[in-house]
């Protein structure tokens, strides 16, 4: 159990089912409109696929790849509920990120906005196109939104071997909401999305994310819900322990190495070594501060 039972994690920005809107949408590995991918789309290409197939820009008048899910309300109203559905803990994370970036952002000289929250199951429609469950969780910067098929869930932890724990299903996404805090700054518009390798822009992006994701843990325990109740228990060393292994889990050394059984080829990296990917997280947590957070201007990553 991580979330206060007692906190309100109703919500206006977060629903199943539907999608986005249907306008084309640039590919992954594309611009500043490209989607980010945690980390199925990596293990796709190693695996000789083309990411592009896996999510694809579609027409305004296109029926293709409907959403399975049902819309509306999620029915997850409280962090029993929450600590109970994978969906409900979804809803949650964002629910308190929500509450956290809406004090941070301010003092780093972002006018912040909520973003959306979508849980589907199978496929969906979304303003960077259609994508199944394939692609993994991810953040839309077209449409504002984040996309989680939570399927996703078992395999992070059966094939990608993290922890089953909650707090690292909390880490995936609180990195997706770093996305959005990126897309806020206007990073995305400004790197190269076609770079790859260790020192790349696309690494640094996703590094980024993951010290966001420690700061939004750090003060998680602490973030409110509108009537004054905490949305997260404090945290344990087991729950950070169970987000450094879904840290470690992603990272593109394990994934080209334990998990495909390939070859380590670092030149081909999009979001950094398991030891990168904790290590940033770690900054975020134990500093709280997103100035600390610039992966970009270091040397050290």
């Amino acid at each position: 159990m991580t979330f206060n039972p007692n906190a309100d994690i109703r919500s206006d920005n977060v629903s199943r089912g539907g999608g986005g809107g249907r306008g084309r949408g640039i590919a992954i590995g594309g611009g500043g409109g490209g989607c980010l991918v945690l980390v199925i789309v990596v293990v796709y290409a190693i695996m000789g696929g083309n990411p592009l197939d896996l999510l694809q820009g579609s027409d305004s008048g296109s029926s293709q790849s409907q959403d399975q899910g049902t819309g509306g309300d999620t029915g997850c109203s409280s962090g029993a509920d929450a600590n109970a559905s994978d969906d409900c803990l979804v809803q949650a994370t964002v629910e308190s990120a929500d509450a956290t970036w809406q004090d941070l952002a301010p003092q780093m000289g972002i006018s912040f906005s909520e973003p959306r929250g979508k849980l589907f199951s199978g496929q969906t429609n979304t303003g960077c196109g259609a994508a199944s469950r394939d692609v993994g969780p991810f953040y839309c910067p077209a449409d504002s939104t984040i996309y989680i098929d939570t399927s996703f869930y078992d395999e992070l932890s059966s094939t990608y071997g993290a922890s089953a724990g909650a707090f690292a299903k909390e880490y995936v996404v609180a990195h997706e909401y770093g996305h959005h805090i990126q897309n806020l700054q206007g990073t995305m518009d400004r790197i190269d999305h076609a770079q790859t390798g260790p020192r790349s822009d696309g690494v640094r992006l996703e590094l980024q994310a993951d010290c966001y994701a420690g700061v939004w843990a750090d003060h998680a325990s602490s973030s409110k819900d509108q009537e004054g109740q905490a949305f997260l228990e404090p945290l344990t060393d087991e729950d950070i322990s169970d987000a450094l292994s879904a840290a470690s889990a992603v990272g593109d050394d394990h994934i080209q190495g334990e998990v495909s059984g390939g070859d380590v080829n670092p030149e081909t990296w999009t979001h950094g070594s398991s030891a990168q990917r904790q290590k940033w997280f770690t900054t975020g947590y134990e500093s709280g501060d997103p100035a600390s957070c610039d992966t970009f201007s270091t040397s050290d990553l």
